[in-house]
């Protein structure tokens, strides 16, 4: 909103300072500050009303250490994450950035999906909460809408050198490639509607989804979004889930988040600047620069959240945070085509999650090949595992905060090792 008003300003009025909101930069540390201040600020607030309705956690008493002193901490704060997101991306973001319109319908469904979740399990009394198959198709109608809009959508594209210098094209044709000048470059860039992704450490870092549609024969690009939405939708699912399941100890789902989504910020803003996407040679993809300024909040929301969320927890974020916070990482991915990235940058939602896979799965097949289910893991998921082993819950944390520092840095050095 003040983005698009100081916008009107300076072009209608020439006002000092009303320029400085064109900045990218600027904007993502107001949003940073803003969404740290929400969070902290309101937080406490929040907090003493979940208290005061009495809207605690309910332990299920697994013989873990220090489990059952969590009775009663007062859960569903992921409001106040989802409201320091919401309220700086509203605040200082171009609300016609049609990337910047998906992160808030992404935000906003899965908060729904999440806290009606945790209604169902609070006052509800219902330690189920909301039938999983009511979450799935929750999560696959977003993907459908997501990837619905990245493929048909006339303002999602990518920009691509053209193998023609443009000293043979006509000024129409220069035109039409969004300004370029002959005094730019020899070679132009042109818009391009592509399901291109980008595969780490490959030389040639760029996936087509349509070439799965190959065997059609010709035309069959225009068919790619019956593979490029079953994607989304599995990826958006899948995360959302691995950081529900990684929401298990005191501010190990929201740090993780944390760093995933500083990492995300710069994957972003190189994504959507030209030079920065030509020195580092990865795809450009015009005005992804704007998600910075969400992803400052979202990453803004998580440290102020975790200022009650460590250990000891005042406050769990509950499915309303923890769904929401895997939804945004896996639609913001998508939307910078980093998504094939998840596996390393999301490294701990997915081997959470695979602990779980690798357990359930190894205690049906040993059941009925040997009569006896067993078990690979003391517990699972991973981090009660090493709960069971006797390490504290704060250590157990901070290493797995070091782990996806590593990961996240791993995922930002794929773009030059190939």
């Amino acid at each position: 909103m003040l983005y698009n008003l100081f916008e009107f300003l300076d072009q209608n009025y020439d006002l000092p300072g009303t320029g400085v909101f064109q900045y990218i930069s600027f904007r993502a540390g107001m949003a940073l500050i803003t969404s740290l201040f929400i969070s902290m600020i309101s937080g406490r607030r929040i907090i003493q009303f979940l208290q005061n309705k009495q809207v605690g956690e309910t332990v299920r008493d697994l013989g873990l250490e220090g489990q059952i002193n969590k009775q009663g901490t007062p859960t569903m704060g992921g409001i106040i994450i989802i409201s320091a997101i919401l309220i700086p991306t509203l605040l200082f973001a171009n609300l016609k950035n049609i990337y910047i319109v998906l992160m808030l319908i992404s935000t906003i469904w899965l908060g729904i999906i999440g806290f009606t979740d945790d209604y169902i399990k609070v006052f509800r009394k219902d330690k189920k909460g909301l039938h999983g198959k009511f979450k799935i198709l929750g999560q696959i109608t977003l993907g459908i809408i997501v990837g619905a809009t990245l493929f048909f959508h006339d303002g999602v594209v990518i920009r691509e050198k053209t193998d023609t210098p443009l000293e043979f094209l006509s000024t129409t044709e220069i035109l039409e490639m969004e300004g370029v000048t002959r005094d730019e470059s020899p070679f132009p860039m042109e818009s391009v509607k592509s399901t291109k992704t980008t595969i780490p450490f490959f030389k040639d870092n760029e996936f087509e989804y349509s070439i799965l549609l190959k065997w059609l024969g010709e035309g069959y690009e225009r068919w790619a979004f019956l593979v490029f939405i079953p994607i989304v939708i599995l990826i958006i699912t899948a995360v959302s889930n691995g950081a529900n399941i990684t929401d298990g100890l005191d501010g190990l789902a929201t740090g993780t988040s944390a760093i995933i989504g500083v990492t995300l910020g710069v994957l972003a803003y190189v994504s959507g600047n030209m030079v920065f996407a030509d020195y580092l040679n990865i795809m450009y993809i015009p005005h992804t620069g704007e998600l910075v300024i969400f992803i400052a909040a979202f990453v803004g929301a998580c440290i102020g959240f975790l200022w009650y969320n460590s250990f000891p927890a005042q406050v769990f974020m509950g499915d309303t945070g923890s769904l929401t916070l895997g939804g945004i990482i896996a639609v913001f991915a998508i939307v910078i085509r980093k998504e094939l990235m998840i596996p390393i940058l999301c490294g701990i939602f997915f081997v959470e999650s695979l602990s779980v896979i690798i357990q359930v799965s190894w205690f049906k097949f040993s059941r009925k090949r040997f009569g006896e289910g067993k078990r690979i893991f003391k517990m699972a998921p991973l981090h009660h595992h090493y709960q069971m082993k006797g390490f504290h819950e704060a250590k157990i944390v901070q290493r797995f905060f070091i782990v996806g520092i590593i990961l996240a840095v791993l995922a930002v050095i794929t773009l030059k090792v190939r």
